[in-house]
């Protein structure tokens, strides 16, 4: 499988809510990993600051990773988003060009 697009999101938590985003955003893994066209999806903290966040996801089109970005729990989350980050989250869309070396 060669993914076509990628997103990586870096998010800025509130200290206040840091234990409440963990959960929210940990609870998102498994159900977008079984989503269709979900290549891979992975979930950061910094190393350097525990208040960063990083999402890292491959999908095998735009048309999946638009799919995953409409359902309900993600409308929700972007709705709501402001309550848990000092600012908006910073979503950046990716072609991938290499080879993706996963059997």
């Amino acid at each position: 499988m060669i993914p076509r697009c990628t997103l990586t999101a870096t998010l800025n938590a509130r200290p206040e809510k840091r234990e409440e985003l963990i959960k929210l955003l940990h609870s998102f893994v498994a159900p977008s990993r079984s989503e269709p066209g979900c290549i891979d999806y992975h979930f950061h903290v910094s190393a350097d600051n525990p208040n960063v966040f990083y999402f890292y996801e491959n999908w095998m089109s735009r048309a999946d990773l638009d799919r995953h970005l409409a359902l309900p729990y993600q409308k929700e989350w972007f709705g709501r988003h402001k309550e848990f980050l000092t600012k908006d989250a910073e979503l950046v869309f990716f072609d991938m060009l290499s080879e993706h070396d996963k059997s």
